[in-house]
């Protein structure tokens, strides 16, 4: 399933991590095929080597779940306007406030079975 291709692929990038550390990380929705036990497992796996004592990492990462959320030093929204992308510093709350939007709007327009 992609959710156990993401936790292998997550894997192998903290196991090389551990060997041969990078100063920051960008990931891209790693959350997206996992279900919520699993993105709570890897969002304090993150969290717990962004605050390393020998080698810690920033960790960049784009998200619709909330577990990411909980444990992100900084949040940012990115709006559209006029084809230019804007950047904003927003609070936690208003960062979950956004993903609970989001997660309830698409949950409404899924056909149903």
């Amino acid at each position: 399933s992609g959710g156990q291709k993401a936790l292998v692929a997550l894997a192998l990038v903290f196991a090389i991590q551990r060997c041969d550390p990078a100063p920051f990380y960008l990931f891209d929705e790693i959350d997206a095929a996992l279900d919520a036990n699993h993105r709570a497992a890897v969002a304090a796996l993150v969290n717990r080597q962004a605050h390393d004592e020998h080698a810690p990492a920033q960790f960049i990462t784009t998200t619709f779940r909330p577990e990411f959320v909980h444990i992100a030093d900084a949040h940012f929204g990115i709006s559209l306007h006029h084809k230019t992308s804007k950047l904003h510093h927003i609070s936690k709350d208003d960062a979950l406030a956004f993903i609970n939007e989001i997660n309830a709007s698409t949950a409404t327009a899924a056909p149903a079975p």
